[in-house]
């Protein structure tokens, strides 16, 4: 039974080299990430309070548009106002860091899988 298994899936070697190869892989994209940084940009038009502007009963005259840096910090939220011109560069920041976690989880996941295959390895050179 073991001889038709062991012709119907790859040896360990062979699948812990395609595995290292495929981290190899993944890892070079770290090289390709550009700056980043955790949150989200957001967009606001806010009205000021004042009973008398047209903001107070107009949506469209609301003022802005303000351009707000969130993230959380020890459960707290933070928001860091910005220009109109930082807000695209940490847009592009915050998405540089979502596909960083992206990234970091496959490498995580593929590390695990490794991991798994050498030490089945080792335990079948010493068996105890």
């Amino acid at each position: 039974m073991s001889r038709i298994h062991s012709l119907h899936s790859p040896q360990p070697h062979a699948r812990l080299a395609k595995h290292a190869q495929r981290f190899q892989e993944l890892k070079r994209g770290l090289d390709q990430l550009e700056y980043f940084c955790k949150g989200t940009v957001l967009k606001r038009m806010t009205k000021c309070g004042k009973a008398y502007c047209a903001c107070a009963s107009d949506p469209t005259k609301r003022h802005g548009p303000y351009f707000e840096l969130t993230y959380k910090v020890d459960a707290k939220t933070v928001n860091v106002r910005l220009s109109p011109e930082a807000a695209p560069l940490y847009q592009a920041a915050s998405l540089q860091f979502r596909q960083l976690k992206v990234l970091l989880v496959r490498l995580e996941k593929l590390s695990q899988t490794i991991l798994r295959l050498q030490a089945k390895l080792a335990q079948s050179r010493h068996p105890d």
